[in-house]
């Protein structure tokens, strides 16, 4: 045994739409980090894709990080090719500039949303570094963000989901009135109008005619080159699950969102205001759909391969007391009024001892992969 503390590299911010999400989901998990058990390193990146090591990377990004834009260094990497046993094989050692570095690295808690780091994106780096990171592994995190190819696998695995259609942003450009037509001939209104690439309900509208369609597909498009659009329900209850694990993944018990009247569904406004809507944890449900929709969620989880934590939403229609699998998050909010750690606590696992358990679990996994490969190259 060793009281060595673990080194954990904090790593927020980035390029996404959701940078401020990521700032105050990565101010819980430092909070949460026991100074006893974690040295904690934080690293952030700035919107145009800058690293910061050096002084205070939270306050920077906090106060707009403009200033410090020239003074700072992209990664860098460096990779060469070795003969082991006459095979070449290949290995990356991350070099940054700055006092904390990425491979010093016991574990990297990449609280990053959407694109560039969630994606799969960075997750390749670690991977490609021998670096335990938390979260889904490269495969998992870009299927997990990619709302088209996410449907696709839970299609595959059975799981209820509404219809929908995908559209690539050059039909959109090339053909409007021809995906129009095709959109209005395969999905009833109202629909939903999604970036296929993007969380936190950004680009996301809700349309019931044809002008509003078009605006939604435009707004979709500025965001990302894939679309997806997808049949509505009538005011269905929103359902959240939070699962927990790699192997043998563990569901929390199931959460229920309620915005506010003058909203038409959960969105980002919603999500990251205080008061603009309610949380029931657990949700008003019966003991068989409760136990079915947790089943539902660790079955998504394991349909797009994830690992370490996500949270499942579900769309539960009043009439039918149907539940449509909506999507998967792999990097959910860490926030003050985030559901994924509201969800834990009340299934019996508090916030500081959740964080622990996601680092422990990318040690784990990091630790179960050299072992299945027989890779021991550090």
């Amino acid at each position: 045994m060793t009281n060595k503390k673990i080194r954990v590299v904090v790593l927020f911010g980035g390029r996404s739409g959701e940078h401020e999400v990521s700032l105050a989901s990565a101010k819980g998990v430092m909070g949460a980090l026991d100074p006893d058990q974690y040295e904690v390193l934080p690293v952030g990146i700035t919107k145009t894709g800058n690293w910061l090591f050096d002084g205070n990377p939270m306050q920077t990004l906090l106060a707009g990080g403009v200033a410090v834009e020239e003074a700072t260094t992209p990664l860098e990497v460096e990779a060469e090719l070795v003969q082991s046993g006459g095979t070449a094989l290949a290995t990356t050692r991350a070099t940054v500039t700055g006092a904390a570095t990425l491979a010093t690295a016991d574990v990297i808690f990449p609280v990053l949303h959407g694109p560039y780091g969630e994606d799969g994106t960075v997750q390749g780096l670690f991977e490609i570094a021998g670096i335990p990171y938390v979260g889904s592994g490269v495969a998992g995190s870009a299927v997990g963000m990619d709302k088209g190819m996410m449907k696709a696998l839970f299609a595959n695995a059975g799981l209820a989901q509404l219809p929908y259609v995908v559209v690539t942003r050059h039909q959109w450009q090339k053909e409007a009135n021809t995906v129009i037509a095709a959109l209005e001939t395969s999905l009833p209104y109202p629909m939903f109008v999604k970036p296929a690439n993007l969380g936190s309900s950004v680009g996301i509208s809700k349309v019931r005619n044809t002008d509003e369609l078009r605006n939604g597909l435009t707004v979709a498009a500025g965001y990302d080159r894939r679309i997806v659009v997808e049949k509505g329900l009538n005011k269905p209850r929103e359902i959240e699950v939070a699962v927990l694990g790699n192997d043998e993944p563990q569901a929390s018990v199931a959460g229920e969102i309620i915005p506010l009247e003058k909203y038409e569904f959960y969105d980002y406004e919603s999500k990251y205001s205080e008061g603009q809507a309610d949380l029931l944890i657990p949700a008003p449900l019966s003991d068989e759909a409760m136990a079915d929709v947790r089943q539902m969620a660790v079955r998504a989880f394991q349909a797009i391969d994830a690992a370490g934590l996500s949270r499942v939403d579900f769309l539960l229609d009043r009439d039918t007391g149907r539940f449509y699998l909506n999507e998967i998050n792999t990097m959910p909010g860490f926030t003050t009024t985030s559901m994924y750690p509201k969800l834990w606590e009340a299934t019996g696992i508090p916030y500081h001892e959740l964080v622990g358990k996601l680092v422990e679990l990318a040690i784990e996994r990091s630790g179960t992969q050299k072992a299945e490969s027989g890779n021991d190259i550090p």
